[in-house]
């Protein structure tokens, strides 16, 4: 019975080894890359940055329960000659249609963040092109430019909504630098944390409703410029075609 109990526990301990070797493989190069590609073949991701060699990055606000801000972020946006992508939530286009507009017309992306706000991936196939298409037809008739792009709400997703996404004309679009605004811990937090995060290719998220972004946002824009970033919309940062994502929602060009 005792060599029984040695024997498990070096077994146990070599399964640990075993474990421990193939995760450091997994995160190295080529060979993990394909590896992960194996065990989440299944596995459908957004995008959540962009391989780029460009020193280019992208803001977003996410707008679904205020307004109060908005001007004045346009406002920012245009002292500093940046131009951005809005994601609106339809309830939110309803009760905003002025402001809808005056995005749009002052040269920003306004895009699709869902009708209701729910947890998308708990939805059926035919909920989530009702949530998508009713908004984006909403937005279309106040702007004239049918929607792309598309967030889900709290970041919730699945294989079901991105391929119905994909099938109703939408990329799906995540982060990669969450600025943790609506948590109101002041506006320097929020500029230490993007700056020092950001990298070539990064998605930037931000609400429009925020307690301090028209403290943060020029601070952020100076700092990024400071650092020789171009800030783009996103439809200008992302691949449209040729292109695959690989398990860390890097989206990258297909090789030739």
């Amino acid at each position: 019975m005792r060599i029984f109990v040695v024997n498990k526990k070096i077994a146990l301990v070599f399964i640990a080894i075993i474990l421990f070797t193939g995760a450091a493989l997994i995160h190295s190069g080529e060979f993990g890359n394909k590896l992960l590609a194996v065990f989440n073949r299944d596995k459908v991701l957004p995008i959540y940055c962009v391989d780029t060699e460009e020193k280019k990055v992208a803001i977003s606000f996410d707008a679904a329960w205020g307004d109060q801000y908005t001007d004045g972020i346009l406002d920012i946006l245009d002292k500093y000659n940046v131009k951005t992508t809005f994601f609106l939530v339809g309830f939110w286009v309803d009760k905003y249609p002025d402001a809808v507009k005056k995005i749009s017309e002052r040269g920003h992306e306004v895009e699709n963040h869902s009708t209701t706000h729910p947890h998308m991936s708990k939805l059926t196939e035919e909920q989530i092109a009702m949530e998508l298409n009713t908004t984006g037809d909403k937005i279309e008739k106040i702007t004239g430019k049918k929607p792309t792009l598309f967030r889900p709400p709290f970041g919730d997703y699945n294989n079901r909504l991105i391929e119905t996404g994909k099938a109703n004309g939408y990329y799906t679009i995540q982060w990669d630098v969450d600025s943790l605004d609506w948590k109101e811990l002041g506006a320097q937090p929020v500029v230490d944390r993007v700056t020092r995060n950001v990298k070539k290719g990064s998605i930037v998220l931000f609400h429009n409703n925020a307690k301090y972004v028209l403290e943060y946002l020029p601070l952020v824009i100076e700092r990024l410029q400071k650092q020789g970033y171009e800030i783009v919309p996103i439809s200008q940062l992302i691949i449209k075609e040729e292109y695959y994502i690989d398990h860390t929602g890097m989206q990258k060009k297909m090789p030739k």
